[in-house]
């Protein structure tokens, strides 16, 4: 099935809340960076495309109607080029906030200290070499961060894209997306301290 909603928001915006929020609207499954780290196969095949010499997306997102968070966030124009007819949703917070939830998460962890891990690996490629593996330089983060969610304004067409953050709830999300609004409020799941709490292996480190 070809992917119906591509997710440019980068890891911390709230994009596992995303993920079970558009498989709770049922258009899911939804790909998300814990995907990665359940297939073992899965960070060769990103560092693939990191290379220009990927298996086709189609292979990678088998059985996927949506994708949101690292890796796919990286190539978010390549995907809504493959995929015309996909809506995007930019998921973002305030610059700062996310920041410190970056530092006491998903880069919290040295992942050049394990080079041969491959998702260690893949992280390194995928994610650290859009901030010149400077995950640490608040100024240089935030300016990439800044600077990739101008570049998502400016590159989808506005008709095709939802500027998003996930505390604004179900309204905006179900009217971009055309469906009715659930009952009861959005998930709001992997919090920084839920992060911390699940004592998650280094090698399975997710992106929320």
């Amino acid at each position: 099935m070809p992917l119906a909603i591509i997710g440019a928001g980068l890891g911390r915006t709230g994009t596992m809340s995303l993920k079970l929020a558009l498989e709770q609207l049922g258009l899911g499954p939804c790909y998300h960076m814990a995907e990665v780290f359940q297939n073992p196969a899965a960070p060769a095949l990103w560092e693939a495309v990191a290379d220009g010499h990927g298996p086709g997306w189609e292979t990678i997102f088998e059985g996927f109607r949506a994708t949101v968070d690292w890796p796919s966030a990286t190539f978010y124009k390549a995907l809504a080029d493959a995929y015309p007819d996909a809506k995007v949703i930019l998921t973002t917070r305030d610059p700062g906030a996310w920041f410190a939830s970056t530092q006491a998460t998903i880069f919290a962890r040295d992942f050049a200290a394990t080079p041969t891990d491959p998702f260690a690996s893949m992280v390194l490629k995928v994610v650290g070499d859009l901030f010149d593996r400077r995950m640490h330089d608040r100024e240089h983060v935030i300016g990439v961060y800044e600077r990739h969610n101008a570049q998502v304004r400016a590159t989808i067409a506005p008709d095709r894209l939802l500027d998003y953050e996930v505390a604004q709830g179900w309204t905006p999300l179900c009217d971009f997306l055309g469906v009715a609004t659930p009952q009861g409020p959005m998930p709001k799941v992997n919090t920084t301290q839920e992060f911390q709490a699940r004592g998650v292996p280094p090698s399975a480190v997710a992106a929320p």
